[in-house]
């Protein structure tokens, strides 16, 4: 009796208690967005005291021209010391927000972080650099084999009988066509807006992957702060709606147009056979020298004051003779609206980018840059 009330007050061994597995929601893109413009509004203050810095010992010229090379490198800074070295960044702690991996729902490796920070700064910035000279050489190799191209039609038109000329049917899509195409809307083709634009929309259906880097190294946030029973998460979903519609409508109104201006183009060359060779012959020397752009040369300057410091003697000699862009004496100084001077390619390839004057922020418009003369 002694040993079956020992053996009933002696307690049982305790079992080890598994802890329950508890997994915070993923956060809604007014949250990311949020956080993302939090981070935003802290490297621009960090990009603008470091700009304010190099102004001070090295002057605003310098500033100025490394504008881009300071916000970008701040914003390397920025990241490197928070998302680089596994903490957050001020904009995902005031939301709340922890960013995970995707696959493993695990904290990002060194090897996501550095290729997460590295793609959404360094990437950009390089195509940025990059891309103003391509379209340069795209352009002028396209303008090259399409009066090539013309020319070769002109001339076969010339050697066929009228009877063949009146049978000849050309087809909706040549090669002509889909060069004179690429060449017309070069900008927007080589772009990278709307890449952006389909990421963005998606980001607004989903509530993931605001970046684009981030979709590629499969990044996401987590939520961490208790809600209450009654508190919903809501989302952007109306925007990705939105979005959508505008996509789909600049779409078929593109689509229209092109298509009214081909079926124009055949029956004016119907209609007209007498006189399209005329207009053929005009487009030619058009396409080799644009009307809509001054004429200069593509590969060497007219006037370049380092070479023939004469060429346009009504220029100041000193600082007045070299552009602020490029810093080197004016290679066919062409001027905006605002007038201010520049080089030509660097005024050009600068208003393409952002249609702004480099010095005092004026709009400016491509066509509207007007090319000096002696």
């Amino acid at each position: 009796m002694a040993d079956q009330d020992l053996s009933l007050s002696t307690p049982a061994p305790p079992t080890r208690q598994r802890p329950s597995a508890h997994f915070y929601p993923f956060a809604t893109s007014p949250d990311i967005i949020r956080s993302h413009e939090k981070d935003a509004f802290a490297t621009a203050n960090l990009a603008n005291h470091a700009q304010s810095i190099i102004r001070t010992l090295r002057g605003a010229r310098y500033a100025h021209t490394y504008s881009e090379a300071i916000k970008h490198l701040s914003e390397l800074l920025y990241f490197s010391l928070t998302t680089l070295t596994g903490n957050r960044t001020l904009g995902e702690e005031y939301c709340d927000l922890v960013q995970l991996e995707d696959d493993t729902l695990q904290l990002p490796s060194i090897v996501r972080r550095v290729g997460y920070v590295l793609s959404s700064i360094m990437v950009p910035w390089t195509l940025q650099r990059i891309l103003p000279g391509f379209r340069q050489r795209l352009r002028a190799k396209l303008e090259r084999s399409i009066a090539r191209q013309q020319l070769k039609t002109q001339q076969a038109k010339q050697q066929m009988t009228p009877q063949a000329k009146s049978k000849l049917k050309q087809p909706f899509f040549t090669k002509l066509r889909i060069q004179k195409y690429i060449l017309e809307h070069l900008d927007s083709i080589t772009s990278l807006s709307p890449i952006y634009a389909l990421s963005i929309t998606t980001f607004y259906f989903t509530g993931s992957y605001y970046h684009l880097s981030k979709r590629f190294w499969g990044l996401r946030y987590v939520f961490t702060k208790k809600l209450e029973e009654n508190e919903q998460r809501v989302g952007y979903e109306v925007l990705g709606v939105l979005l959508v519609l505008q996509i789909a409508v600049q779409s078929i109104l593109h689509a229209k147009k092109v298509t009214e201006s081909l079926q124009q183009e055949d029956r004016d060359l119907q209609s007209k056979p007498t006189e399209s060779r005329g207009k053929e012959d005009t487009l030619v020397r058009s396409v080799e020298h644009p009307s809509s752009l001054p004429v200069l040369p593509a590969i060497s300057p007219r006037y370049d004051l380092e070479e023939n410091p004469n060429a346009i003697p009504w220029i100041p000699d000193g600082q007045q003779r070299k552009c602020t862009l490029c810093l080197e004496s004016f290679k066919d100084p062409s001027v905006t609206t605002c007038g201010h001077v520049f080089c030509w390619t660097c005024v050009c390839d600068w208003v393409r980018e952002k249609p702004e004057c480099p010095l005092c922020r004026q709009e400016v418009i491509a066509s509207k840059v007007l090319p000096l003369r002696g």
